[in-house]
Formats: C-alpha cells, sequence, structure tokens
C-alpha cells in the first residue's frame, strides 16, 4: 500500500514536472520571439536613424558648404592605396598613369602628357593692344608749363599709362531715305515714284536688325527680364514697351525656328554620330480668362539635345513623357547619350517589345549611353556620412576619369585602343565589385543600396563608352547648356509667357548655344542673321547656321551687310556642301 501510494505520489510529482517546464519552454519562447521583434525593431530603428543622419548631413553641406560633389582626392588614394594599385597592375598602369602612350608613336607626344604648369604672371595688361577707342588726357605741371614758356624747359616727351574706361551706348535713329522721282509722261504729265521698300525679315517693324538682336541676347543670352531692359531703355531716354519686345522675340524666335533651326535640326538627325540629352523645367504662365480668375502656372519642359560639336537644340515640350522624347528623336540612328530616366527607354526599345498600337515606330537604331557622372553623384551622396563602401566607389570612379582625361586630344582610334587596354579593367572590376556590395545591402534600404544598383542596372550603357573613341564618359555638357541656358535665367525671368512663347525661346536658345560652341558673338550673329534672311533662298538656310556661318559670312559684301537695311548679294552656296561637311563629326 506504501508502494502503491509513493509510485502515485511519484507520478504526480513528475506530471507537475513536466508541466511546469512545458509552461517555462513556452514562456522562454514567447520571451525570444518578442526578443526578436525587438531586435529587428532597434534594428529597423537604427538603420532609419542612419539614413535620417545620412540625409541631414547631405542637407547641410549643401545649405551651408556647397552643392558642388567635391571630395577630397588625396585622402582617397590614401584610405584606398591598395585596392588602387592592384587595379593599376591589372590594367597595365602605374601611377594612373598610361604606360602605353608613355612609348607610343616613338614618345613624340612626351610634351602632352606632362602635366601643364600653371601661367605665370606676366604683370599688368598692355591695355595698347586691345582694339578699344581711345579718349587721351594729357597732364601737364603748371609750374614746369611757366618754365617752358620763359624758356628755362622744354617738353621731352610723354610718359604714358592706361585705364579701362567705359562709355554707355545707346539707340541710334536709323532713317531711310528711299529717292523721290519726278517722271513726266508722254502726255506731259508729271507723276512721283519713289524707291520701293527693299526685303525685310520682319516688314514694318520698328526695331532694325542691331535693335532686335540686342535685346534677344540681353533677354535669352543674359537672363535679363524684358521689365529690367524696358526700364534701361526709358533711362536712356528712348523707352519701349515690354509687351512691344515680347511680341518681337517671339515673331523672331518662330522666325528662326522655321528656317535656319528647322534646317540645322535636319541635319542632326540625319548625320549626327551622338546627340546627347537633359531636361529641366519650366514655369509656363496661364492663359487668361474671362472670369478673371487667378490661376498658378503650369510646368514645362525644355529638353537641350547637343549634336556631336555642330549643332545645340532646345525643345520645349508640354510634358515630360516617353511620346515627346521619341517625337523629338523621330529618324534619328546613333548613339543617345542621357541620363537613367524611363521616359528615354523609348528610344532604345527593339521593335519586338514594342505594342502593337504603338505608331511611333520609325525603324530607327539607337544606342544608349550612360552617364558616369550621374553614377558617381549617388556615390557621393552616400559617402556624406562616411560610408566606406561609397568612398571605395569614389575612389574607382575617380581613377577611371583621371584615366581617360589623360588621353584627350589623341585621335578616336588612339583613345579606342588605349581604354581598350588600361580603361576596360579598371571598368569591369568597378561593376563586378558593384555587384557583390550590390548583394550585401540588397535588403537595407538607404542611399548606398540605390547608388549601387544604378550602377549595376547601368552597366551596358556605361560600358557602351567603350565601342568608339568620339564617345564621351559623362553628359555633364547637357547640363552646362540647360544651367547656362535655362536654369540662370529663370531665376530672374521667372516664366515664359505661354507655350507658343516657350517654344519661340527654345529656338533662340538654340541659335545662341550654337553661337558659343563655334566661337562667334551670339548678338554680332543674330543681328546678321536678321538682315540676311529674308533675301536668302528658302533651300539654303543650312548655310546660315552657327556651323557654317563663318565661311558664308567670308562670301557677302562687308559694306551692303554692314547697312541695317538695303539690298544684298546672295553669294554662290558654298563649295563644300554641309553634307559632306558634317561626315566628319566627332561627339567630345
Amino acid at each position: 500500500m506504501d508502494i502503491h501510494a509513493h509510485a502515485m505520489s511519484e507520478r504526480a510529482t513528475t506530471t507537475t514536472t513536466d508541466a511546469r517546464v512545458a509552461q517555462l519552454e513556452s514562456a522562454l519562447a514567447a520571451a525570444h520571439e518578442q526578443l526578436a521583434a525587438v531586435t529587428k525593431e532597434r534594428d529597423q530603428l537604427r538603420a532609419s536613424h542612419a539614413r535620417l543622419r545620412e540625409e541631414l548631413e547631405l542637407l547641410k553641406r549643401r545649405i551651408f558648404v556647397a552643392k558642388a560633389e567635391r571630395v577630397d582626392t588625396a585622402q582617397l588614394e590614401m584610405e584606398f592605396a591598395d585596392k588602387l594599385r592592384q587595379l593599376d597592375a591589372l590594367a597595365g598602369t602605374v601611377d594612373g598613369e598610361d604606360s602605353e602612350a608613355q612609348t607610343d608613336d616613338g614618345g613624340g607626344d612626351d610634351e602632352k602628357k606632362k602635366k601643364k604648369d600653371k601661367k605665370k604672371s606676366t604683370g599688368r595688361r598692355d591695355l595698347r593692344k586691345l582694339p578699344l577707342e581711345e579718349q587721351r588726357i594729357e597732364l601737364p605741371d603748371p609750374l614746369y608749363e611757366d618754365l617752358v614758356a620763359q624758356g628755362k624747359a622744354e617738353r621731352a616727351g610723354f610718359e604714358e599709362s592706361c585705364k579701362l574706361g567705359y562709355q554707355r551706348g545707346g539707340m541710334r535713329r536709323v532713317v531711310l531715305a528711299r529717292v523721290k522721282y519726278q517722271v513726266k509722261g508722254a502726255d506731259g504729265e508729271t507723276t512721283i515714284d519713289t524707291t520701293p521698300m527693299p526685303a525685310e525679315t520682319f516688314p514694318r517693324s520698328l526695331a532694325a536688325p542691331s535693335l532686335l538682336a540686342h535685346i534677344i541676347m540681353r533677354k535669352y543670352g543674359q537672363g535679363m527680364p524684358l521689365f529690367r531692359i524696358e526700364d534701361s531703355f526709358a533711362r536712356d531716354g528712348c523707352p519701349v514697351d515690354r509687351g512691344t519686345m515680347c511680341r518681337w522675340v517671339e515673331d523672331a524666335g518662330a522666325t528662326c525656328g522655321a528656317t535656319v533651326v528647322h534646317a540645322a535640326r535636319k541635319e542632326a538627325l540625319a548625320t549626327a554620330f551622338c546627340i546627347a540629352t537633359d531636361a529641366t523645367g519650366v514655369l509656363v504662365q496661364p492663359i487668361r480668362t474671362h472670369e478673371k480668375v487667378c490661376q498658378s502656372c503650369k510646368r514645362g519642359h525644355y529638353f537641350v539635345h547637343i549634336a556631336d560639336r555642330d549643332h545645340v537644340f532646345f525643345d520645349y515640350s508640354e510634358k515630360e513623357t516617353s511620346r515627346a522624347v521619341a517625337a523629338m528623336f523621330k529618324g534619328y540612328s546613333g548613339y543617345v547619350q542621357a541620363d537613367a530616366k524611363s521616359v528615354y527607354d523609348v528610344l532604345f526599345r527593339p521593335a519586338s517589345e514594342k505594342p502593337p498600337d504603338d505608331d511611333d515606330g520609325d525603324g530607327a537604331v539607337r544606342h544608349e549611353i550612360g552617364c558616369m557622372a550621374h553614377c558617381r553623384r549617388k556615390f557621393w551622396e552616400a559617402a556624406i556620412a562616411r560610408n566606406v563602401v561609397a568612398r571605395e566607389a569614389l575612389a574607382r570612379i575617380a581613377r577611371i576619369f583621371d584615366l581617360d582625361a589623360g588621353w584627350r586630344g589623341k585621335s578616336p582610334a588612339q583613345i579606342k585602343r588605349l581604354r581598350d587596354a588600361h580603361l576596360r579593367p579598371h571598368m569591369e572590376a568597378f561593376f563586378a565589385w558593384a555587384e557583390l556590395e550590390l548583394e550585401k545591402v540588397r535588403d537595407q534600404r538607404g542611399s548606398l543600396r540605390s547608388a549601387l544598383g544604378y550602377a549595376v542596372r547601368q552597366k551596358g550603357a556605361l560600358l557602351r563608352v567603350l565601342e568608339d573613341g568620339r564617345l564621351v564618359l559623362d553628359n555633364n555638357r547637357s547640363e552646362r547648356a540647360l544651367r547656362g541656358s535655362i536654369a540662370t535665367g529663370r531665376k530672374a525671368w521667372l516664366f515664359v509667357g505661354s507655350d507658343d512663347h516657350a517654344e519661340s525661346a527654345g529656338h533662340l536658345f538654340s541659335l545662341i548655344a550654337s553661337c558659343k560652341l563655334h566661337g562667334l558673338d551670339p548678338e554680332t550673329y543674330l543681328r546678321d542673321l536678321f538682315r540676311v534672311l529674308a533675301h536668302w533662298p528658302r533651300d539654303r538656310h543650312l548655310e546660315l547656321a552657327p556651323k557654317y556661318w563663318a565661311n558664308t559670312r567670308a562670301q557677302l559684301d562687308p559694306a551692303e551687310l554692314a547697312r541695317e537695311i538695303g539690298p544684298l548679294t546672295v553669294p554662290p552656296p558654298l563649295a563644300a556642301a554641309p553634307e559632306q561637311q558634317g561626315a566628319s563629326n566627332t561627339a567630345g
């Protein structure tokens, strides 16, 4: 009986112990789950805190330091010296210099490979060498002049020095004096005939070509709004209403767009090797209605297209869409360099991948060129918080740019050969490294994953620069064109008057930027263009484009061209056809 009771007691104790153990295990599992959830939440908060710190550092740098994406390259060289040394050995370069280039062409380019010495100061400039109107001021000494008058001294020349002065120019009155003739007829009656008015680009306009070119250059070349130009003219004593000037420039832009810009665009789409493009926004003033309701400005977009070293175009579009981009590049086959914005994907989409209802197909084949500067920008943003991986990426990209910069000035064939031998290993190693690093942070949100993802996705477009020596690593020239023409000016004039006005302004931006590309003075070019356009044959408008203007102007009569209005002798066509001149285009 005692044994049975003892056994029952042991079983009860065991049951209680098992229940307690199960209860404790359940509590421990719940604690582990809670700990895992808290740990996960902590990690998420830490990652969120790190991202906020990165954004804060980036904002502080852009607000209080500078917007430039600068980085201490010397510090990067020190941090990743071993890694860069290995890459240099892999690419056949030593200390970032081209070992093949040192022996290329028998060493005849040694001077080009040396770093340019800083310009030494030559002292004060000799202003006598400048083609300026001179105002001479003689400064005599009264005491010595008395001695000269008394015959006790004589003048021995002058000691001359120069200063730069300024005299305000202004408008002038252009008088058109058409001769009147008194003619006696056979019946004895006398009639009076007047010389007919010669052809003008803008008939019955109050503005002569020189004034119109001056207004356009101040508005679109210097970013000055029309109300300030109006105020300037009023202070000079010859007021011109801003509304009148607005109509002038819109008419001028539309005329240039239908003639010279149209001909230049047709040539660019037919012959260009590479077109670099980018876009920026612009505000458009709403059209006034009878309801007199206050409306906000809408947003339009300017696209810039740089066709090799030949032409620059600014196209206005109401919306930044794939359909608008496809219309701008319709009929063009070649390389297109742009950022990775999705609106450009339509240009490189194979015909087999286009939807059946897509009527924009033109049979053209285009190849995408990426921008290494955009790739670098994302790593720079991640490196603000001292991220080691992002800083290594900056060091690798810096070596790529340094190598390529050392081959500038060489022929495209030489650049292609040197890139294959030395630049290709660096770029392939960079993308292989980026793919490995992306796998490590694929599950982590933040600027580093974004930068690595951009580099990996754009690998094909970024490597395509190795296909031809005429291609360049970055698309900075498009951003410079937008910054110099649109971004700087819109801070002053704020908006454009309408969609039509924006389109006309784009044509004027195109001509001014093309003039700068070819070293022409935009105001002088526009004045001459408005002078000759009315006399020029319609099938030869391409000769008036900035690319060919120097050769065309050399054939004109200087005396006829100098006159604001009057007859003009049109020379024969240029000896070399524009199509042949454009065959040797380069993309740099």
